[in-house]
């Protein structure tokens, strides 16, 4: 049963001994089900977020978070260009775990909807790189996962195998990813300090005009490996990917990757196949049968292509267009599983990236309820923290949907470079606003906590 915002206020109060709470409102994000979160107003004038997990294996990455977030010293954060959430208070374990963190403001930009051009697209892919430079020693002095290029080569055998075993990979795609795990230059990477999971809705984002990365958010697969891992998002932003591997290399310290891409684009296409694992091991026929007809879908589009071509052949084939074909087909319930650092589970997050586009473009009235529970199509409701009437008044609504904004365009007779840049510019703010001024919908643009 899902705690109300006023049980989660009266914990924050066990977490923080002391505190006084005086307003309490939801929290509806990207949580895809896997929480049960509020935002309270303390009488110091802070604004806290308190979250407790649903089901064991939320409980599993709110300890995880917990942990990766007390690994990042203060030191660590003075490094970072931007905030990261801090642990205020803890109590609990287990599904009785309640974590209290201080709350930044910012608004979130779901994949689907990362807009080309300058501005958003590079800021997000310098923000990861960022993450990325960390030193690795701050995941190995708090005993957080280190993975190796060989090791995480080794994961990916180990899937293949397993994907394998139930006989239900088509046999294109399958020699397609064998073919990938045989280069030995696709696996010359240099390992970083990862999220393990993140997207473009990991990132906080400037309310102004200044694409400006303001927060971070999701550290619960804080670990040592593939860089990869946080830009596989990309498979379901295609328009936008050149953008974010721009600002990502800009910003980039460590020595070039030159099959970065590949990588990313490898592990994209992998969750389909840790889908029909998941839904194989644990006896889901009807998982099973959607994880199928993704991955036929996926062969079709890809069929012809190498992710990693022979030198000097010229490939035609559009992966990221093959990878959105398979959102056009609907899926069957199965229960969220935490995969922040398992390599032998799908990542519903990463799933769910791949079946947004169908869902946003029909009309609301016909989208499909895709039935997974950590994937099903939300109730209308606002993303903002919403005032709890007669208990506390004048809770800043600052997470209401941005309104929208008029553009002016450089003259197209004489448009030099600078006009050219800062016209691209102001469409891509123009875009996210008008987005923010569609409905709310915590899926596509929101406020992090």
């Amino acid at each position: 049963m899902a705690r109300s915002p006023l049980t989660l206020a009266a914990s924050v109060t066990a977490a923080l001994p002391g505190a006084g709470v005086v307003g309490v409102a939801p929290l509806t994000e990207t949580g895809a089900g896997r929480f049960d979160s509020a935002v309270v107003r303390l009488d110091d004038g802070r604004e806290v977020v308190v979250r407790t997990p649903t089901d064991e294996e939320s409980a599993a990455e709110l300890a995880a978070e917990s942990r990766a977030l007390r690994a990042l010293t203060p030191g660590v954060r003075a490094v970072l260009p931007f905030a990261v959430p801090e642990v205020l208070g803890e109590v609990g374990s287990g599904t009785a775990r309640v974590l209290v963190i201080d709350r930044l403001h910012g608004y979130r930009v779901d994949p689907a909807h990362l807009p080309k051009g300058p501005g958003v697209a590079p800021a997000i892919g310098g923000a990861l790189a960022e993450v990325h430079a960390l030193p690795p020693s701050i995941v190995r002095t708090d005993g957080l996962p280190v993975r190796t290029p060989e090791q995480v080569r080794d994961d990916v055998q180990r899937l293949l195998d397993r994907a394998e075993s139930t006989r239900r990979i088509p046999d294109g795609l399958l020699q397609r990813w064998r073919r990938a795990l045989a280069v030995d230059e696709l696996w010359r990477f240099e390992s970083a300090v990862v999220l393990g999971g993140a997207t473009s809705a990991s990132v906080l984002l400037a309310d102004d005009d200044s694409a400006t990365v303001t927060g971070m958010l999701d550290w619960a697969g804080l670990s040592v490996g593939d860089p990869a891992v946080d830009l596989r998002w990309l498979a379901s932003a295609p328009t936008a990917a050149d953008d974010v591997f721009e600002g990502y290399s800009r910003s980039s310290s460590r020595a070039p990757d030159a099959l970065l891409r590949e990588r990313a684009r490898l592990y994209a296409e992998l969750e389909f196949a840790r889908w029909l694992v998941h839904g194989h091991e644990e006896g889901r026929n009807d998982v099973v049968a959607d994880a199928v007809a993704l991955l036929e879908a996926l062969a079709d589009g890809v069929r012809g292509d190498d992710l990693v071509p022979e030198p000097g052949v010229d490939v035609d084939v559009d992966v990221a267009a093959a990878l959105a074909s398979a959102t056009r087909l609907p899926t069957s319930g199965t229960d969220a599983t935490d995969t922040s650092m398992q390599t032998d589970a799908y990542d519903p997050a990463m799933v769910s990236l791949f079946l947004a586009a169908e869902r946003d473009s029909r009309p609301s009235d016909e989208r499909p309820d895709f039935g997974l529970d950590g994937l099903r199509e939300p109730e209308e409701q606002p993303t903002a923290p919403i005032d709890m009437s007669g208990w506390v008044h004048g809770f800043d609504d600052a997470e209401a949907a941005r309104p929208a904004a008029e553009t002016t365009g450089s003259d197209p007779e004489a448009p030099d470079e600078d006009d050219l840049r800062g016209e691209a510019e102001r469409a891509s703010r123009a875009a996210l606003r008008r987005w923010g001024a569609s409905g709310g919908d915590d899926n596509r643009v929101g406020q992090g906590a």
